[in-house]
């Protein structure tokens, strides 16, 4: 008996469909942790989360009770149990994407921590100086309040957390925003800024690469640009710099150190 057409042809053109309409970018075993900052929650990363996925990553969107504890304390309760949860998966590499506050929480992880599997890492509008903000308004008791234990460890001295988390050895990515809609705020920062941090202390000793877009501080995780170059980055290990000579992207790390207490650290502190 000759069977109907459709019953070879149907199926292999469905086969041609499913295949053709997965991402293809993202290679299997990839992961990506997502972290949120300070007094936000993991809906404020659901447009990352989404990008990431049609991408072909496989995202972990972590949410954490960032008010209620300090840095160090926070990393271990938002990451360890993350890693362990795309180790179950079976992740290859884990990447992290992090918006301010969590960018600190990785740095404070992975300072106590090996990851095997730790591919790259984006930080989005990260006070990896500090931020001038809390020295001038963290003893206040509404700040406290409103930003508890974590956000008082933030300060710019050289005592403070984010400064002696030190440099990196890995693979870091900086995206900056130069936009504010909170003018008060960045009375108190000095030079450009996004209305909590300032470009110059987003920089970090050792990051691979540093970009900065037209976008602030609350917004910069949803801003269409920054999640393109976030994708870029976890691909290349590169942001995508308009105009850059080509043999500058292509030239091979280096690691600086800077000390944390000054004004910012200058552009060649960035591996080139």
């Amino acid at each position: 008996m000759v069977r109907p057409l459709y019953r070879w042809w149907l199926p292999a053109l469905l086969g041609l469909v499913v295949s053709g309409s997965a991402p293809a970018a993202g290679a299997a075993g990839e992961h990506v942790i997502l972290l949120h900052g300070l007094a936000r929650t993991d809906r404020s990363m659901a447009p990352l989360k989404a990008a990431l996925e049609r991408d072909g990553f496989v995202v972990a969107n972590v949410a954490y009770p960032s008010r209620t504890a300090r840095i160090a304390e926070l990393s271990e309760q938002a990451i360890g149990p993350a890693l362990e949860e795309c180790r179950r998966e079976g992740a290859t590499t884990v990447h992290f994407v992090t918006h301010s506050l969590g960018g600190i929480l990785v740095r404070s992880y992975l300072a106590r921590h090996r990851v095997p599997e730790l591919g790259h890492v984006v930080m989005l509008a990260p006070p990896n100086q500090g931020s001038e903000l809390v020295d001038v308004l963290g003893g206040w008791a509404l700040f406290g309040f409103v930003n508890g234990p974590a956000g008082r460890e933030l300060g710019t001295k050289s005592d403070s957390v984010p400064c002696r988390l030190g440099a990196v050895n890995y693979s870091v990515g900086v995206v900056a925003g130069n936009r504010s809609i909170n003018w008060i705020n960045s009375l108190l920062i000095p030079g450009p800024d996004d209305g909590k941090v300032s470009i110059e202390r987003t920089k970090l000793a050792g990051m691979a690469d540093h970009l900065v877009v037209p976008a602030t501080h609350p917004f910069l995780m949803r801003d269409a640009e920054a999640i393109r170059q976030t994708i870029r980055f976890l691909h290349t290990g590169r942001f995508d710099h308009p105009g850059a000579p080509k043999a500058a992207a292509e030239m091979p790390p280096r690691q600086r150190v800077t000390v944390c207490e000054n004004p910012g650290i200058r552009d060649n502190d960035v591996q080139s």
